[in-house]
């Protein structure tokens, strides 16, 4: 799978991913003799940056950070190369002066720590060769302030038995929007869809296959739903009640992206 981003800084390296699902500041997050991650906040506090790609959603903290980032690159223990999914500055003036290759509007959340990347900073891509792309749709039905969420069957293909949205894979060239409300139709047999909103792809991890999801947000003026085989129970909730079920990957994003 190959992702297209933007360049910050040019440079081709290969390596594996250091993960961290939160924003990081190389000030207070990173030792800067031995380039350890100290922030627990990470999931990967204690490993090393040195000969990774690290891969974070943004920078944050003090101007500092940029001279940080410098002084690990010229000890050589800083990253090998860095992925966002939107640059800071102080980070990109960092990597510019270490000149370490930095992409960024690559959404974060779908690599994961040990995952081989091949990071094109020439290009803006970043390329996972053992993960391959799925294109499938979401849709988030809505009714009086609350969304569906459906239990999948033990018989659907992945992610068993966890909460989703309504989904379904698109096939070739097909249109999203028409198969999202095709999905609605099978799986709930809900009519006279009202779409609000459609969101940019979120990147969703199972395994070696990354979903590329396209969300999309229709207003219901029915809770009457009828279920297909694929669910085997539903029910209506505030979207801030996700939390409280075992959901598919990332449905809080997916969710959040077409109610912004």
């Amino acid at each position: 799978m190959k992702i297209r981003g933007r360049r910050i800084v040019p440079g081709r390296v290969e390596g594996q991913a250091l993960a961290s699902p939160s924003p990081f500041s190389f000030v207070g997050g990173a030792d800067p003799v031995t380039g350890k991650i100290l922030d627990p906040s990470t999931g990967v506090a204690d490993e090393r940056l040195a000969g990774h790609i690290f891969v974070f959603p943004r920078g944050k903290g003090s101007t500092v950070g940029s001279y940080v980032i410098y002084g690990l690159a010229k000890r050589g223990v800083g990253p090998a190369g860095i992925v966002n999914t939107s640059a800071e500055g102080i980070v990109a003036v960092g990597a510019i002066l270490a000149g370490i290759p930095m992409v960024d509007q690559i959404d974060t959340g779908g690599l994961q720590t040990g995952d081989r990347l091949i990071l094109d900073g020439d290009r803006g891509t970043v390329e996972l060769p053992g993960v391959r792309a799925t294109p499938v749709v979401s849709a988030v039905l809505r009714n009086r302030g609350r969304i569906l969420i459906v239990r999948r069957s033990q018989k659907v293909g992945s992610f068993r038995g966890r909460w989703s949205a309504i989904s379904g894979h698109l096939e070739g060239r097909e249109d999203p929007k028409a198969r999202a409300m095709r999905e609605v139709r099978e799986e709930t047999g809900l009519r006279g869809l009202s779409l609000r909103a459609r969101g940019s792809p979120v990147l969703a991890r199972g395994d070696s296959t990354m979903y590329v999801v396209h969300p999309f947000l229709f207003d219901v003026t029915s809770r009457r739903v009828r279920l297909d085989w694929e669910n085997v129970e539903h029910r209506w909730v505030h979207p801030k009640e996700l939390d409280r079920f075992q959901t598919v990957p990332r449905l809080k994003d997916v969710v959040a992206t077409v109610l912004r």
